[in-house]
């Protein structure tokens, strides 16, 4: 298994881990005075700080790959552009 495809891989477990944080969030906001402990309330950071790194990483990928020449519409000799007069 290649790096992009473990990083692809990490990115959907962590969003999973992410959005569970955050239902845990507001389901302790329902109960009690609406102020759930502080390890709550900041534990989707760490979820969120991994999402923006590997999601900033999977975006930029199409970019900076080898095989890009590969993917780019090829000319032929006749579609060269006429010279400006």
């Amino acid at each position: 298994m290649n790096t992009s495809t473990w990083i692809r891989r990490f990115h959907r477990w962590v969003s999973i881990a992410f959005t569970l944080t955050v239902i845990a969030n507001f389901a302790a906001m329902t109960q009690g005075n609406g102020h759930p402990p502080p390890w709550i309330t900041y534990a989707p950071l760490l979820p969120l700080a991994l999402l923006l790194f590997t999601g900033l990483y999977l975006f930029a990928l199409p970019y900076f790959s080898r095989d890009r020449t590969r993917h780019s519409p090829q000319r032929s000799v006749g579609d060269q552009e006429a010279p400006l007069a």
